[in-house]
């Protein structure tokens, strides 16, 4: 404990560290105060039916959830981050066969910019959609008229859409501000404080329950607290765990003399789950598909529709599981390019050992890599289903999304990406980081 008190003091010596971290902490509580305000003609206390509505449906919770809690207020910020996280998605999917986007992703600096002005512009497409359908659904979710206080007429929409859009966009600002400012990756670290928000709300909830209901007391809350410790440790030996390929590179001359890198061993690190939480958001985003089926006046569709209207049913996280495992193979086959790994090892003069530089040295990448995708993928599709095994124990559905699924998945994977920045930081002016042991380092001359 004294040596982490003592590497938190060296955070705040180092200036630039320390102003990076509070324009972080300052530009997140702006986001979590912009999210507490109402759509203008929307009387704020009479939302609770839309909050009842969107507690009830598991779906909705789940994007309740993403948002911090600003869909079930009719907030300005109601649709979140998440437009320009499917923008991002799509443009992502779209480079793969789109040459104009392929030209740009090997442009550097400059075709990333790019890229970035298309998944803004893209986001804006979407919320011009998404918005006047958020709209419409607010009577229909639990909003009575009368909490529509100068009528749902033209202007209301107009400046509702206006608004909602303007509210993502200034998300998105304020996720780049982050990334480029601050410290973090800024739309992560939006997300993930929108999850964290609903954290203490939802735990109380479970301890009421089970001090009001004499439903297993504080021991069982404190079992349940253990096992979630656990799970998070799980979750971080996914996030990262590596099989590591040895590379040797042969031996080079400079000027008569062999370069000090002659023989050298390294390795290529390959992520037993490359794909992160991409599979879970790609099948949760199928997943509304078959719920759509309840709706049918084809008695056999609809009873179909109905098995995946519960997020905690087996049929929904049987067929949500064998989608994760697909999404993973498929997400790691199109962002780890084995053929473009294998030509730079073989021009920078490296090789694996007893395999040829070329063609058999990705083909045995790509081989390597589709067997450890195999137990990351199921080991992520497990944790993505175990809230529905937490809920058979009698843990409230709020409580036990926090449980597994992208909710846990992102926070995991945020809070390492963010230690690891500070740690480089750190290490960048001769200090042990976050997870280290011992105070200073000594500077090298």
């Amino acid at each position: 404990m004294k040596k982490f008190i003592s590497t938190i003091q060296d955070i705040w010596k180092i200036e630039e560290l320390r102003n990076r971290i509070l324009l972080t902490l300052g530009l997140m509580v702006v986001y979590r105060l912009a999210a507490q305000l109402p759509l203008p003609g929307i009387d704020p206390t009479q939302l609770s039916g839309l909050q009842n509505t969107t507690q009830d449906n598991n779906l909705l919770n789940l994007l309740n959830a993403f948002t911090g809690g600003a869909f079930a207020q009719a907030s300005i910020m109601a649709l979140g981050i998440m437009p320009y996280i499917s923008a991002s998605i799509v443009v992502q999917l779209m480079g793969i066969a789109i040459p104009y986007l392929q030209k740009l992703q090997k442009e550097g600096e400059s075709g990333r910019k790019k890229i970035n002005q298309i998944t803004r512009w893209l986001t804006v497409g979407i919320l011009l959609i998404q918005a006047p359908t958020y709209i419409i659904s607010l009577p229909s979710l639990g909003i009575p008229a009368s909490a529509f206080l100068l009528g749902n007429g033209p202007m209301f929409w107009f400046s509702s859409i206006i608004l909602l859009t303007s509210g993502t966009v200034f998300a998105m600002w304020l996720g780049e501000r982050i990334t480029d400012k601050g410290i973090g990756n800024g739309i992560s670290l939006l997300i993930m404080i929108g999850i964290i928000a609903n954290f203490p709300s939802t735990f109380m909830q479970e301890l009421t329950s089970r001090l009001q209901q004499s439903n297993g007391g504080i021991l069982m809350v404190f079992i349940e607290v253990i096992v979630w410790l656990v799970v998070i440790l799980a979750c971080v030996l996914l996030v990262t765990a590596v099989r590591k390929i040895a590379v040797q590179y042969a031996r080079r001359t400079v000027a008569g003399n062999v370069a000090d890198v002659a023989g050298a061993r390294q390795y290529i690190p390959l992520k037993v789950n490359s794909s992160g939480v991409m599979p879970i958001i790609f099948a949760q985003a199928l997943m509304f598909v078959p719920s759509l089926l309840a709706k049918s006046d084809n008695e056999t569709l609809k009873a179909v529709g109905t098995e995946f209207l519960d997020m905690f049913g087996l049929w929904y996280n049987v067929l949500f599981a064998v989608l994760i495992i697909i999404f993973s193979y498929f997400y790691t086959a199109i962002t780890i390019p084995t053929n473009k790994m294998a030509d730079d090892l073989k021009r920078s003069g490296g090789f694996l050992p007893g395999i040829r530089p070329g063609k058999e040295t990705a083909d045995y990448l790509d081989t390597i890599l589709s067997r450890i995708t195999l137990p990351g993928s199921i080991f992520l599709a497990f944790l993505a289903i175990l809230p529905a095994f937490i809920v058979q124990a009698g843990v409230q559905p709020s409580w036990a999304m926090f449980y597994g699924g992208t909710s846990l998945l992102i926070m995991v994977g945020v809070a390492i990406d963010t230690i690891q920045q500070i740690n480089s930081h750190l290490l960048n002016r001769h200090y042990d980081g976050l997870m280290k042991t011992g105070t200073k380092r000594k500077s090298v001359a």
